[in-house]
This record gives C-alpha cells, sequence and structure tokens, in this order.
C-alpha cells in the first residue's frame, strides 16, 4: 500500500467511500491535508486533517483496519515533527477506527459533539 497526497480528481473515489457528494470531498482536498491509501492501482482509504491551537484535527478517516493504522501514521508523525497533540473523533459504532485510534496509542478522553445525530467518541494522542 502507497500513500500520497490527495488530488482534486480523487474526489469522486472520496465520495464513494464516504457516501458524500463529489463536490464536498473536492472541497476537502482543497481546504484540508488529505492523504489516500492506494494498493493496485485503487484508492482504498484516506485521512484528512488540520492543524490549529497546538492541535492536529483528524477530521475523517475511511478504510479497512490495516489501511486506518497507515493512514494515522501521517498525521501522528505531522504532530511529532511540530510538538503538537493530536484529536480524532471517532463516530459511534465504528469499531475499525476505535481499533486503529488504540493501536497508535490514543487516549478515549471523553464524548465528543453530535453529527447529524450520531455520538462521537474523543481520542487524543499527546507529544
Amino acid at each position: 500500500m502507497d500513500v500520497r497526497d490527495a488530488v482534486e480528481a480523487d474526489a469522486d473515489r472520496l465520495a464513494e467511500l464516504t457516501g458524500a457528494p463529489t463536490d464536498v470531498m473536492t472541497n476537502l482536498v482543497h481546504d484540508r491535508t488529505v492523504r489516500v491509501a492506494v494498493d493496485d492501482d485503487s484508492i482504498v482509504g484516506f485521512v484528512s486533517y488540520d492543524a490549529r491551537e497546538r492541535t492536529v484535527h483528524v477530521t475523517q478517516l475511511e478504510g479497512s483496519p490495516d489501511t486506518c493504522d497507515r493512514l494515522l501514521e501521517e498525521p501522528v508523525r505531522f504532530a511529532e515533527r511540530e510538538d503538537m497533540a493530536v484529536e480524532l473523533l471517532v463516530p459511534e459504532p465504528n469499531d475499525d477506527i476505535k481499533t486503529a485510534a488504540d493501536d497508535a496509542g490514543f487516549d478515549q478522553v471523553g464524548s465528543g459533539p453530535l453529527f447529524d445525530g450520531t455520538p462521537t467518541v474523543k481520542y487524543r494522542l499527546d507529544s
């Protein structure tokens, strides 16, 4: 599996992975750091994140458990270089992302906000 920066042409595939409209995924690619996992010339997952106020915020993570494990390395590596924490909100229930967060050393720190009525769990990894 290779990981690379996302480009606008990836928006259709990102939309397929999330069920979101293509224009939303195009905006995501423009507005955030987005890294895609590619296996056999096909995008199999992605992570998006941004950094503000000494924290890297993972805004989306999609893929299989192994893909999520690999993709979480991207914002964690960035945060370590910049001496920042990383926060991740995991929609309930999403055991694949919870497992990836646990594997990466994140701590569950409480409940997160509701997104479209779906509860989330907040995870944090301090530098």
